[in-house]
């Protein structure tokens, strides 16, 4: 593992058992020291240079210029970069000897239960519980039942059907790093991760490599080179132009080594998806032809294309194929040459620097980690956005100290002036923070703010949050009651679900889809890369009803803007064009267009 992965799993794991820690639950400082443990953690996760290299360069004063990373923290990297330890961490180990790791993401499983199945059963793994589920001895925990246990079985089930695949945001940062490092070693051409990962994927099984090189001998260096890595744990195989690796982090990473001219076979070959690839091939083989990742050849086994991507497709009679829709759900027949509507689709994806602005970022008034000045600062100097819509939690949710009406127009009122205080600061450049709210919707429907406060905002969305395990008919009722106010202009996250942890609640997504279309309501592609709901499929079906979308990062902290980009991808893997997402317009456009 990269040290970049493996100080952020040992921050977040210190959050982690902090929270356990009931003596420590009401001091004042508690829940500020959790958050800056996660925070740090989610930085240096994304930092697209190694913290042992910024160490190695600037000692601690390097660590200290990290955003996020304070004295404290700084010092037990600098530890952890010079010895391989953390002393903090293990000593807070040796009071809590869980795995905690195994549980990060498993929904419903707290650290505070998992505090209390340690000290009353030994559990210290994930093993350990389903064990311990499946023998019933949960329910003979006082605070626990048989219902309860059996929850938990169902939620390990679902846990461990996503194991082997990770999110997408998880190995992005490692990809890229790995990527760029390939494409500046001597006597490469160019180095493209491809499969699902090219295809923008919720979900990673293993990564692949496609490396062109000037020349056959280059060829072996790189070999060398990648089987050599640090964050190689285990070579599986090699060969003259391949090689096979298992990564630190436990996934698998493949090389393929390529001459220019077959560049761009090796591309198309190994991005996928299957299905496409053989669509694709069957199109070669009716022309006579042969297609693999080394080429196009004819009859006489002559390469007649491949160097690249645009060439082979071109060859087929096809227009190029953007890797996100390379599912074969159509668009091989949209990119047959002389398609009219290929230039409303292939062509005019919405591009991963069309976006103006988020519109659903939480400050530190709630569960975020920054104030609105900061949010907003960050998203403008440092993401290029123009607006930001402060969307924190309403009063119902009290885990997150909610808003109520009072605290919301308060909230409005100062970023007003912040908003002037931002156009003082800097004539040159125009933002705007938009005020807004998450609104919670009640189990009956309804929602925990009235609308006459609503209706002071600029915008509103409004999202379930608790209640899951409702009919579907239901569930469906209380977000079809949501797009029916008048006050909503946005459902967020509308199914729920939390990829590999939660299925999220059961919707009718066409009925949605159809109310949504009626009431002129927004539904959010959440570009969190553990949500990215909506699925590509629903966003496919929104558009096909003309209903209008957004992508937005959820951002809890300014490093999380990144998230857009996953965001983007999913809505491309949907078929959404520019004109389809609201947010790639001006402040002032998207609120005319708004209810």
């Amino acid at each position: 593992m990269s040290k970049n992965s493996e100080a952020a799993k040992i921050l977040r794991e210190i959050a982690f058992i902090l929270q356990t820690e009931e003596e420590k639950e009401n001091e004042p400082n508690a829940i500020f020291k959790v958050r800056s443990y996660n925070r740090a953690a989610d930085e240096i996760q994304n930092l697209s240079f190694d913290i042992g290299d910024i160490y190695k360069k600037d000692k601690l004063d390097g660590l200290l210029k990290i955003p996020s990373i304070g004295k404290a923290i700084a010092t037990k990297l600098e530890e952890y970069i010079t010895t391989g330890k953390m002393h903090y961490y293990e000593e807070l180990k040796k009071e809590m000897p869980v795995d905690v790791s195994q549980f990060f993401g498993l929904e419903g499983i707290g650290p505070k239960t998992i505090k209390t199945l340690y000290r009353n059963l030994g559990i210290k793994s994930i093993s350990d519980l389903e064990k311990a589920a499946t023998e019933g001895k949960i329910r003979s925990i006082p605070g626990f039942s048989k219902k309860k246990e059996e929850l938990i079985l169902k939620k390990l089930h679902f846990f461990k059907k996503g194991g082997g695949r990770l999110l997408i945001g998880e190995v992005y940062p490692l990809v890229k790093r790995l990527e760029e490092r390939l494409s500046k070693f001597r006597g490469v051409n160019q180095a493209v991760a491809v499969g699902s990962f090219r295809r923008m994927k919720e979900t990673i099984g293993d990564i692949d490599y496609v490396v062109s090189v000037e020349s056959e001998k280059e060829g072996d260096k790189i070999i060398d080179y990648f089987v050599n890595m640090p964050e190689v744990k285990e070579v599986t195989g090699r060969g003259s132009a391949k090689a096979f690796v298992k990564l630190n982090i436990g996934i698998d990473a493949d090389l393929l080594v390529v001459p220019a001219v077959s560049f761009g076979a090796a591309l198309q070959y190994f991005t996928g998806s299957k299905e496409h690839g053989v669509a694709v091939r069957k199109i070669a083989i009716s022309k006579g032809l042969r297609l693999n990742e080394w080429g196009v050849f004819d009859e006489q086994k002559n390469r007649i294309a491949g160097s690249t991507e645009e060439g082979v497709y071109q060859l087929l009679g096809l227009n190029w194929i953007p890797p996100e829709i390379r599912e074969n759900r159509g668009e091989i027949e949209l990119a047959k040459i002389g398609k009219k509507e290929e230039k409303t689709r292939l062509s005019q994806l919405i591009g991963y620097d069309d976006l103006k602005g988020d519109l659903q970022v939480h400050s530190n008034s709630t569960d975020g980690t920054m104030s609105i000045e900061e949010m907003a600062l960050y998203a403008r100097d440092k993401f290029g956005l123009n607006y930001i819509a402060i969307s924190d939690h309403t009063k119902s949710l009290r885990l997150t100290n909610g808003l109520d009406e009072q605290q919301l127009i308060n909230q409005a009122n100062r970023i007003e002036e912040i908003n002037d205080e931002i156009k003082i600061s800097n004539k040159n450049k125009y933002f705007r923070i938009l005020s807004s709210a998450e609104v919670n919707i009640l189990k009956d429907g309804s929602l925990d703010i009235s609308n006459n406060v609503l209706d002071k905002l600029d915008i509103v969305g409004a999202a379930i949050h608790s209640n899951f395990a409702l009919p579907i008919e239901v569930q469906t009722e209380r977000l079809v009651n949501a797009a029916q106010n008048s006050s909503i202009d946005i459902i967020f996250h509308p199914t729920g679900r939390i990829i590999n942890r939660r299925e999220g609640y059961p919707v009718n997504i066409s009925k949605l889809i159809e109310v949504a279309k009626d009431s002129n309501t927004v539904l959010e592609i959440d570009g969190h890369y553990n949500r990215l709901d909506l699925k590509d499929e629903y966003i496919r079906l929104a558009i096909e009803n003309e209903v209008k979308l957004v992508i937005d990062s959820d951002a809890h902290h300014p490093s999380h803007y990144a998230f857009l980009k996953f965001g983007i991808g999913q809505a491309r893997r949907g078929w959404a064009t520019k004109s389809d997402i609201l947010n790639t317009l001006s402040a002032k456009e998207l609120l005319d267009g708004l209810k």
